[in-house]
């Protein structure tokens, strides 16, 4: 997690999946990112589970991510 000035942000490099097989949660001031690669016998081929604890003065409403066309995950949230 890295402040930047009023904000947090956390990074994941989850390039080798596609978009619909990424996961994003949050809770208890906790993000959690999951991803999972199926392949096309349906077993799972690659996996990508990150959790990191956002620091006491994130403000949970206001935790957003976007997606990079280079598969970089940016996850930010405003501080108190």
């Amino acid at each position: 997690v890295r402040a930047q000035g009023d904000t947090y942000q956390v990074v994941a490099d989850v390039s080798q999946f596609d978009p619909p097989d990424i996961v994003v949660t949050t809770s208890n001031c906790q993000v959690a990112i999951q991803a999972e690669k199926v392949a096309e016998d349906g077993t799972i081929c690659d996996t990508f589970t990150h959790k990191c604890q956002l620091p006491e003065d994130t403000d949970p409403l206001s935790v957003s991510c976007v997606l990079t066309e280079a598969g970089t995950l940016i996850i930010t949230a405003q501080r108190r």
